[in-house]
Formats: structure tokens, C-alpha cells, sequence
């Protein structure tokens, strides 16, 4: 598989339909080959939902969808078993979840107890339904959307829930010049239904297969774990990341590096992508807050204060 080819015809096949956000989409692509799930924040109507849905059918995986709502059950997302009189016994019933790209679209407007019910689907891949466990296909994938400013009918997200997404980004508005354009092409039809087949499941299969093969030397082992507990002895910072956030972050930067057609992850590929894969970890102190701090800034402090590694770059 010619990788590098692969994953640029995706982003110029997506770029099409959401306009001038080709730095966003690879972010994007990057959760999907290192294999995680992904959180986006922003406002509406910037283009969330029609970017999961141009990548899922740009892959030509299975799609579901789910509105969250505060009367959204668990068994409206994992499925039910329904007592079959033909058979006389209970037969499993899937829920949405059984697919390969999942839109949990404004996950944070359901209740925690709805929300935890994703915590063992996105960790293990599987449902336990009684005593019966069901495994997913891969590849599985949640990508979560959630409004950052709209706080009325929403509820907080449970830390083991957001520990869950190995990356969180936003989308942002666009450039005048790609609104004027995004106006021209979606003014008497949306292209949605006109995204090109690039690749299929065994190919993002295989490509997250070489994902995980990207060397890692022991020094980029050492400057991940450096940031780690960075966080975690921070006076601005009450909890720090979990080692799943270590470990995040070292797939993310080897999808960096594959999608920089490197066999090697550097410490650049850590470094652009910390802010992305801890943020959304890490909990303010009451210091931190009464500093006027974000987690993002708080983040970026702590990549200045720890000392980058030098690594050979004739590694083949």
C-alpha cells in the first residue's frame, strides 16, 4: 500500500466537501489510524457532522448515528434483548453502536449514566448484554461531537469518559474565501452524495497495521513520559493525565509521522500534538482557575519547561 497517496487522496476527497479545513481533517485522520476515538468541539454549523460523514463513506465503512438527548437510554445505543415467541428465548437486538463510524452527535446533551455506557464499547470493542459479550468489528471508531458555549440542557462529561477519546480538535470558521467558495458549491445541491470511494475497511485496516509498526526510540518513550508528569506536578493542574493518555500520545505521533511519510516518530510529532491529546485530560486547580487559566495554556507552559530529545534522523 502506497500510504502516503492513500491518506492525501482522502483529505483532497474530504477537503471538497468541507472547504479549506485540510489541517482539521488530518487531525481527524490521525485518531482514525492510530485507532482512537476522537472528540470535536465546536459551535454549530461548521461542518461536524458533515466531515464524520464524507470520511466514513471516503472509507466506505458502516456509519451510525446517534442524536444524544436527556431521554436517551443505554439500550438505545448498545442494543436490547427482545423475548422471541417463535424460538421461545431472548435474542440480542443491535443497537447503532454495531458499526464501524459511530456520530455521537452533542454527546454531552444525554446523562452520564447514558454516556457510561459507551465506557466499555470504546475501551474494549465489545457489549455485555447479561451474560452474553458481543464483539465489534474493526475497526471501530467514535467520534463525538459537543458545543463548547451551550451549556443549558447539557451535562458534564465524566472524566473516564474523556479519558476515552485519544484526541480532542475543533473545527473552526472558515476563511472568508473558502465561505464565499463553500456558498458556490452548496447553493443548489450539498455534495455530500458525490464523495469518491478512496479506500475500503481492509485498507484502513492495514494502514493503522503500519501505523503501529512506526519506530519509537526510547527517548521519544522518555519525553512523552517527561510531559506526563509534567502534569501531574503542576500547581495549575489538580489531575494530571492518565498513562492511557501516554499511550495515546504515542500513537498519535506515529500516525504524525506516517502521514509525514516517516518510518520514525521525532519529537516534533510529540510536540504538535500534546495540546490535542492532554487537554481535555487534565482538571484545573483552584489556583489554575483563579489564574484565569485554560487547559490548553496550561499545556503549552509545561512543553516549554521540559527539554526536547535529540534523535538520529538517518533512521531508516
Amino acid at each position: 500500500m502506497d500510504s502516503e497517496k492513500f491518506i492525501k487522496n482522502i483529505v483532497y476527497n474530504v477537503n471538497n466537501i468541507i472547504i479549506g479545513k485540510e489541517y482539521e481533517i488530518f487531525n481527524i485522520l490521525k485518531g482514525i489510524i492510530a485507532g482512537g476515538h476522537i472528540l470535536i468541539e465546536d459551535v454549530p454549523g461548521v461542518g461536524k457532522t458533515t466531515l464524520v460523514k464524507a470520511l466514513a463513506k471516503s472509507l466506505n465503512l458502516n456509519y451510525s448515528r446517534i442524536q444524544f438527548t436527556p431521554d436517551l437510554l443505554p439500550s438505545d445505543i448498545l442494543g436490547v434483548s427482545i423475548y422471541n415467541q417463535t424460538v421461545q428465548e431472548f435474542q440480542f437486538i443491535e443497537g447503532p453502536i454495531f458499526t464501524n463510524i459511530l456520530l455521537a452527535d452533542e454527546i454531552n446533551r444525554t446523562s452520564p449514566k447514558t454516556q457510561s455506557a459507551l465506557l466499555e464499547v470504546m475501551e474494549e470493542k465489545q457489549v455485555s448484554e447479561g451474560r452474553e459479550t458481543y464483539r465489534l468489528l474493526e475497526p471501530f471508531i467514535v467520534l463525538a461531537t459537543q458545543n463548547p458555549i451551550e451549556y443549558e440542557g447539557t451535562f458534564i462529561m465524566p472524566e473516564a469518559q474523556l479519558d476515552r477519546f485519544m484526541i480532542k480538535v475543533n473545527i473552526g470558521y472558515p476563511e472568508k474565501s473558502y465561505e464565499e467558495k463553500m456558498l458556490k458549491v452548496y447553493r443548489n445541491e450539498n455534495p455530500i452524495g458525490k464523495v469518491n470511494v478512496i479506500g475500503s475497511r481492509e485498507d484502513l485496516l492495514e494502514l493503522q497495521k503500519i501505523c503501529r509498526g512506526i519506530y519509537v526510540s526510547d527517548d521519544i518513550n522518555t519525553y512523552i513520559v517527561n510531559l506526563s508528569e509534567a502534569t501531574r506536578n503542576n500547581k495549575y493542574v489538580s489531575l494530571g493525565v492518565s498513562p492511557r493518555a501516554s499511550l495515546a500520545l504515542l500513537k498519535i505521533a506515529q500516525a504524525s509521522a506516517l502521514i509525514n511519510s516517516r518510518t520514525y516518530v521525532i519529537p516534533e510529532d510529540v510536540k504538535e500534538n500534546v495540546v490535542k491529546v492532554y487537554a481535555h485530560r487534565i482538571i484545573l486547580s483552584p489556583v489554575g482557575r483563579a489564574n484565569n487559566y485554560t487547559q490548553e495554556q496550561v499545556i503549552k507552559d509545561i512543553i516549554k519547561t521540559i527539554p526536547i530529545p535529540r534523535i538520529k534522523r538517518d533512521i531508516k
